[in-house]
């Protein structure tokens, strides 16, 4: 074998997309893993008694941080939930494309085009355009979670 053999341009050393934490651990404002891949941010946690087949319960209510949708699930407080490695970056926006892909720079002058204008919330990605096509200097908050990555804010810069 030799070194053509090996795929090296992905440079995915495999880590993990989440890690496994105590249900009874999590609390509002933290994220979790909900039906199956969806990372979440925690709005309403409530725990029930220990009952008669002897585990205190935890029902977490969640919104998707990618979709705003809510969900909910039930889960043994002493069991594990999975909760996501979440980031946050903060980039300058340049250029704002048709085919909706934006064109971003980090604090190191670093570009980077592979993100496209949100979806979720509706209205984001025309107030973004809006701003840009005026000649406007914009940051934007990109989130990473569960392998996506997507622009959650934006502001005006001064």
């Amino acid at each position: 074998m030799s070194v053509e053999d090996y795929d090296f341009e992905s440079g995915d050393a495999g880590a993990e997309l989440s890690f496994a934490q105590e249900a009874g651990q999590i609390r509002v404002g933290g994220y979790m893993v909900m039906k199956g891949n969806i990372p979440c941010k925690v709005s309403d946690v409530s725990t029930s008694k220990t009952g008669k087949h002897g585990h205190a319960k935890c029902n977490f209510t969640a919104i998707g941080i990618f979709n705003g949708k809510k969900y909910e699930d039930i889960i043994p407080s002493t069991h594990t939930a999975h909760v996501p490695f979440v980031k946050r970056n903060e980039y300058v926006i340049t250029d704002i494309g048709d085919d909706e892909f934006v064109t971003l720079m980090d604090d190191n002058g670093t570009q980077r085009e592979d993100i496209k204008l949100p979806t979720f919330p509706d209205n984001m990605a025309k107030e973004m355009k809006e701003a840009h096509a005026k000649g406007a200097s914009l940051l934007c908050t990109v989130m990473s979670a569960m392998g996506t990555e997507q622009i959650i804010a934006w502001k005006e810069e001064n």
